[in-house]
């Protein structure tokens, strides 16, 4: 005996106490499949036989199976089920998440039973008992067809002995077929059309008089997406082409609604022939009769929708929700092909469909079509390829998994809408998902998440990290839109035990030798603040790609995401001045794109530098400054007038020196700003623009093209000074040296070391993307006056590094993904979740002078 299980279902098992259940249970599923009333009734009162604790037992068997239907986990409940109200709430969930409820009946004779149970000690109840729950079952028995989509009946021990249990992937279920796939729209007819696209497709058509037979060079297949027929002048014709294709394997094709109806009238039930339906039974009735019942038995083989690429790709006629995706159940396919609906009629008279794809919050690809609109576009990773074609619009397919769009227009208007074929137009001329990103949703990003990064392991944000980040993005953060990227914190290198230094290029140097990297990039490191600059050509640019409408041609942020400039003339002077500078460059036209994302330094260190100084910087210097030098000229008194403090008197004036030399090092980097001549923007990574991410490209390419850029305005782009280092050869890391040195003499804030390749691969996998060495004096300003001194530098030279790093990767991770996202045009919340992330685990305790 054979039992076919789908893959997915609620398994329920039906019989009296003794009939075998829990033993078949245990031969044919895994432990953690069976959810078993006894177990959970021992679950919440330690005795699996105490009656009383039955309803809160049965509350939690309903939770499980919940939670496993959830999943898309076959669940299976081990109960005695034999009344129609034990049976009730099973079933009920079973249709909330789309499963197949399936019973499995042991109806094994009453004396077998008793026999069971009279070896059981946990069964001390009487044969009543068996007799009653028998009576039930029996009674119930013409029900089960009702409540179940399948009923398999056990009637003896030798039967449930013989059972092999076969699992059944769902039709629905292509996961195993990967593409490459041309995905088309609603036909209708458009038999011409059809061809035409075919064709731009790449696919050779051989039309026989027989049957069609297409073939790609490229083995690419078909998907259709249901409507082939009505309105059009050529159903039959386009019927026998998709038909063909199926059968070949060369093609897959989902049920839509007029296909459907049409089926249903092929088999002489009473339909309307209505919305195109009598042209096209009108044209099949010229077919042969042999045609017209294969078309018939075509329509009734397809299936709602179909699961391919591993789960990335769902099609569907009018489309479907995450909850329904992969699962077999009447309301699945009623949606699969109508969609749905608020109730109402619009002014046309027609429904007034919901639209789910403004709430889609799933992983997979959904395509799908029915309601025809203008022109196709993408919303939440889901596109409706219905372009309309019968209605005089255009015939569209999507190239999968290169997500292309490829179209051929009507040749003529085959049928007149009711509603005219036209798309609502946005006055502001946003895009339908940038109408959606207009609000983003909390829930996205608040509470513990784990977040894939295709760089490495998932990143972990806390509830709490999470909740400080939401303050920030919130209440100072610039308009979402330009967020597409947050810079990453960087680690310091290790320790030094060069005499009075804290840091030094040979460790940094010797980091990445030890990696196995051949060739790293040294380049000066500007005392200034992090700053991410969205440039682009013009306001339509920042339109047409970011969606931001009256904010200029760009935006100037910091690492933290709030706005740099405080004066929004002065911030539309530096973009104006750096679009300027990328067209004379040449950027724009090399890189095929009208905007760039430019990560870069921006000096002073603050756009009201003097406010700086006095609230931190100039009040430390001062307060030493002046302690120190009094106490200084009280002891060069004291010890004119003969006192021995003359070793103290020197310990004075070296803490005074030292007060002195870290006022001359914040001093370098800050200065008034009355202009836009008293800016400095030092860029140094040219992360994104139009359709690519420049990761790909080396260190040396970003270096020379934005000494290019900056070339074209020295007034106001800095040139980054670099140099390139071989790790094997002593004579290129004793000059780097010495580079390093002069430049921190000189005043320098010190150097970032970077891999030669922009996302590098240790021997032992992910390292650094960079570290920085700073200078002897810089390094003031972050420890204070008096670091070099031998007491304080031997406490910081143990300094741990490890959680510093850990953080670094995570960050770097987040960036890029975010960049990724928004090259694939993902919704804005995707992209934020990881920008959001980035600023999230800012607020871990690191020590930030690290």
């Amino acid at each position: 005996m054979t039992i076919t299980l789908p893959e997915l279902c609620l398994v329920v098992l039906v019989g009296a106490s003794g009939s075998g259940k829990s033993t078949f249970a245990q031969r044919h599923f895994l432990p953690t499949e069976v959810v078993s009333s006894d177990r959970c009734r021992g679950i919440v009162s330690d005795d699996e036989n105490d009656q009383s604790a039955t309803a809160d037992a049965f509350d939690l068997v309903h939770y499980i199976i919940g939670k496993r239907l959830k999943a898309g986990k076959i669940a299976v409940v081990d109960a005695t089920n034999v009344r129609p109200e034990d049976r009730k709430e099973l079933i009920r969930i079973a249709q909330q998440y789309h499963c197949l409820p399936v019973a499995i009946v042991f109806d094994l004779p009453e004396r077998v039973c008793r026999e069971r149970n009279s070896h059981r000690e946990d069964r001390s109840f009487g044969p009543h008992v068996i007799r009653g729950q028998m009576a039930n079952l029996h009674r119930s028995m013409r029900q089960l067809a009702k409540e179940f989509k399948y009923v398999h009946f056990i009637s003896s021990e030798e039967e449930a002995n013989r059972v092999t249990l076969v699992r059944q992937p769902l039709w629905n279920n292509k996961k195993h077929e990967c593409g490459p796939f041309d995905i088309i729209g609603d036909i209708h007819g458009c038999y011409d059309e059809l061809l035409q696209l075919l064709h731009r497709l790449g696919y050779q058509v051989d039309d026989n008089e027989s049957e069609p037979v297409l073939s790609h060079p490229d083995r690419r297949r078909l998907i259709f997406l249901g409507d082939l027929t009505d309105r059009g002048p050529a159903s039959p014709q386009v019927l026998r082409l998709v038909m063909a294709a199926v059968a070949s394997g060369t093609a897959f094709c989902v049920a839509g609604n007029h296909d459907v109806k049409l089926g249903r009238a092929l088999k002489g039930k009473k339909v309307q022939l209505t919305h195109g339906l009598a042209d096209t039974m009108e044209q099949l009735a010229e077919a042969a009769e042999g045609f017209r019942t294969r078309v018939a038995i075509f329509i009734e083989s397809l299936v709602s929708h179909y699961v391919l690429d591993h789960g990335k790709l769902v099609v569907a006629h009018a489309g479907l929700r995450e909850e329904m995706q992969g699962r077999a159940a009447g309301q699945v396919r009623i949606f699969a092909l109508y969609g749905e609906t608020t109730g109402e009629n619009d002014e046309y008279g027609l429904p007034v469909r919901y639209n789910w794809a403004a709430e889609y919050r799933g992983k997979a690809l959904v395509a799908y079509g029915h309601t025809p609109v203008l022109q196709a576009e993408w919303l939440n990773n889901t596109i409706c390829l219905d372009t309309g074609c019968v209605f005089g619009g255009s015939l569209t397919a999507l190239r999968y998994p290169e997500r292309e769009l490829v179209s051929v227009p009507a040749r003529q208007v085959y049928y007149e809408p009711v509603r005219p074929l036209a798309q609502a137009i946005d006055e502001s001329g946003l895009t339908l998902q940038q109408q959606a990103d207009e609000l983003l949703d909390v829930a996205d990003f608040i509470g513990k998440r784990i977040i894939s990064t295709g760089l490495g392991h998932p990143v972990t944000i806390r509830a709490e990290h999470a909740a400080a980040a939401l303050e920030v993005m919130t209440r100072f953060a610039v308009n979402p839109r330009w967020l597409a990227y947050l810079p990453p914190t960087m680690s310091p290198s290790e320790t030094s035990n060069e005499p009075g230094f804290l840091e030094h290029p040979r460790e940094a140097l010797e980091y990445y030798r030890s990696a196995g990297i051949q060739t790293v990039v040294c380049e000066e490191k500007h005392m200034g603040s992090r700053a991410v600059v969205v440039v682009c050509r013009d306001e339509d640019a920042a339109l047409r790609r970011f969606g931001v409408t009256g904010e200029g041609r760009g935006c100037i942020y910091t690492r933290t995401g709030r706005r740099f400039f405080t004066d929004s003339a002065m911030e539309a002077l530096v973009l104006e001045r750096l679009a300027t500078a990328v067209e004379q460059s040449g950027l724009w036209n090399e890189l095929q794109s009208d905007w760039l994302i430019l990560d870069c330094e921006l000096m002073p260190w603050s756009y009201k530098a003097q406010e700086l100084l006095r609230r931190q910087y100039a009040a430390v210097g001062a307060a030493g400054r002046t302690m120190l030098g009094e106490a200084e000229r009280l002891l060069a008194k004291a010890t004119s007038s003969g006192e021995e403090l003359e070793a103290l008197r020197g310990t004075y004036q070296g803490r005074l020196d030292d007060a002195r030399r870290f006022s001359e090092a914040y001093r370098r980097y800050c200065w008034e700003v009355a202009s836009i001549d008293d800016i400095r923007l030092a860029p140094f990574h040219i992360m994104a623009s139009e359709g690519q991410l420049h990761l790909q490209r080396n260190h040396l390419w970003h270096m020379e093209s934005l000494h290019r850029l900056a070339a074209a305005d020295p007034r106001l782009l800095l040139a980054t000074n670099y140099l390139p280092v071989d790790l094997h050869s002593p004579e290129a890391c004793k000059a780097v040296e010495e580079w390093w040195l002069g430049l921190t003499l000189a005043g320098g804030e010190g150097m970032v070391v970077k891999p030669l390749e922009f996302i590098p691969r240790g021997a032992a996998g992910n390292i650094q993307p960079a570290v920085k060495c700073r200078g002897r004096e810089y390094l003031r300003i972050i420890y204070g006056p008096e670091y070099t001194r031998e007491e304080h530098l031997s406490r910081l030279r143990k300094r741990g590094l490890n959680n510093k790093r850990s953080l670094a990767l995570r960050e770097f991770a987040l960036g890029i993904e975010a960049l990724e996202r928004f090259n694939r045009r993902e919704p804005l919340r995707r992209v934020h979740e990881c920008v959001f992330g980035v600023l999230a685990l800012e607020s871990e305790p690191v020590d930030p002078r690290l």
